[in-house]
């Protein structure tokens, strides 16, 4: 008998796409939204990883969530300040 969850899992930034007219499968991950000039949000990073390409749900999510830790460790990074001249 294959157990099943009483509450889907929140995985922040990272959401499932299972649409069969596309023939689409597998995870979306968006994150550092930024404010356009017309009051929009935008996200700065997004990526599509697809449950063929990666070799199944589990490799995808997988690859998903890495990809979301690396995306959030460059993104934390303090950029060095270079040499200021003289105005």
């Amino acid at each position: 008998m294959k157990r099943t969850r009483s509450h889907p899992v929140r995985r922040r930034g990272i959401s499932r796409i299972d649409q069969p007219s596309t023939r689409t499968y597998g995870w979306f991950v968006r994150t550092g939204f930024y404010k356009r000039r017309d009051g929009t949000y935008v996200p700065r990073h997004r990526k599509f990883f697809g449950d063929v390409t990666h070799g199944g749900k589990r490799r995808a999510l997988r690859a998903a969530r890495a990809y979301l830790a690396k995306v959030e460790r460059t993104r934390h990074k303090k950029k060095p300040r270079g040499l200021r001249r003289a105005a």
